[in-house]
C-alpha cells in the first residue's frame, strides 16, 4: 500500500468544499513517526477556518482539523521512546510545545495540513503516548484541542489554586472541559448560558455551583459580582470576544486573570468597548 485518502478544503464556503484524494503516504524520517489516524474531533477552529471566518492565516487547499488520536504505524531509526501499535496523540503545533507563542509557529489544519487523512508524519517529540485505558480514540481525540487550551488558560500565567472562583462563559467544548478542570482543581464554579435546560444540565452533570442565565440577566456581570460578594471571578474562560468581553472585565477580580480564547459574540463598531479605558477604572475601582 502506496497510497492513502486525504480530504482538502478545495473551497473555504463550508465543508462542501472538502474533496477526497488520492497521495503518499509518508515516511518516517529518523525523528519522526508516522501516526494512523483512528479518529478526528471537529472544534470551533475548524468550522471557521472552513467557512473563511478564522481571523489568522490558513494555508490554500489545506487539510483540516487539527485535533486527533491515533496509532503509531512507522517509526524513525533514532526515535525509541514510541513503539509501532503505540497510542497517540499531537498538539495543536508540534513546534509551540511551551514558552511564548510567535508568528513562526505552524498550526495542523491551518498554516499545515491537519489531521483528516489516513496516515500523517509527525516528529517524536510532540507526541504524547497514551496510557492503557477504557477510553476511545474518539474520546481521546476530543480533549485535545480544548484541554490543552484550557489547561493554559488556567495554568500558563497566574495558577489556578483551591478556593478560587471561575466564570465559565457557555457551555460549548471548551468551556465543558474548563468547567471539569475548575472542579477538579478545587475551585468554585459560574457557568453562564442562554438556556436553562442547559444550566440544569452542567449542574446535574458536572457539578457546577452556580449559573446564570444571560437572557434573564443581561447585566450577567453584576451577578458574578452578587454571588461572589463583590470579588470577582479570580478566572473567567472568554469565548464570546467583542460582544461579551466588557462584562467580562466588569466581572473579573483584581489581580484575576481573563483567558481570552474564542470570538462568538460579535458587537457592532459603535458598541465595541474601550477595553483601555475599562480596565483603568475597573482596576481603580
Amino acid at each position: 500500500m502506496s497510497s492513502q485518502t486525504v480530504f482538502r478544503l478545495v473551497s473555504r464556503n463550508g465543508f462542501d468544499g472538502l474533496q477526497e484524494f488520492k497521495e503518499p503516504i509518508p515516511t518516517a524520517d529518523k525523528y519522526e513517526v508516522v501516526v494512523k489516524v483512528r479518529s478526528v474531533a471537529l472544534n470551533y477552529r475548524d468550522v471557521a477556518i472552513a467557512t473563511s471566518k478564522y481571523p489568522l492565516p490558513v494555508k490554500e487547499q489545506v487539510i483540516p482539523c487539527s485535533d486527533m488520536a491515533g496509532e503509531v504505524w512507522q517509526v524513525g531509526e533514532l526515535v525509541h521512546e514510541l513503539v509501532v501499535g503505540d497510542s497517540v496523540i499531537a498538539p495543536l503545533s508540534t513546534s509551540f510545545l511551551y514558552g511564548v507563542m510567535n508568528d513562526s509557529y505552524e498550526a495542523f489544519g491551518g498554516t499545515v495540513d491537519g489531521m483528516l487523512q489516513e496516515y500523517i508524519a509527525i516528529p517524536a517529540h510532540a507526541l504524547i503516548k497514551l496510557p492503557k485505558s477504557s477510553h476511545s480514540f474518539t474520546q481521546w481525540a476530543s480533549i485535545v484541542g480544548t484541554g490543552s487550551t484550557v489547561w493554559n488558560a488556567f495554568y500558563g500565567n497566574t495558577p489556578l489554586k483551591p478556593g478560587d472562583t471561575v466564570l465559565v462563559l457557555g457551555t460549548g467544548g471548551v468551556s465543558l472541559t474548563a468547567l471539569i478542570f475548575a472542579k477538579a482543581a478545587g475551585a468554585t464554579t459560574i457557568v453562564t448560558s442562554s438556556s436553562d435546560d442547559k444550566l440544569k444540565y452542567v449542574q446535574s452533570h458536572f457539578g457546577a455551583d452556580y449559573t446564570i442565565n444571560y437572557k434573564t440577566h443581561p447585566n450577567w456581570a453584576a451577578e458574578v459580582q452578587r454571588i461572589t460578594n463583590g470579588k470577582g471571578a479570580d478566572h473567567i474562560i472568554e469565548i464570546g470576544g467583542a460582544g461579551t468581553i466588557q462584562q467580562s472585565i466588569e466581572s473579573i477580580a483584581h489581580g484575576g486573570i481573563i483567558s481570552a480564547i474564542g470570538f462568538l459574540a460579535t458587537a457592532s463598531p459603535g458598541q465595541i468597548p474601550d477595553l483601555a479605558l475599562l480596565t483603568i477604572l475597573h482596576d481603580s475601582a
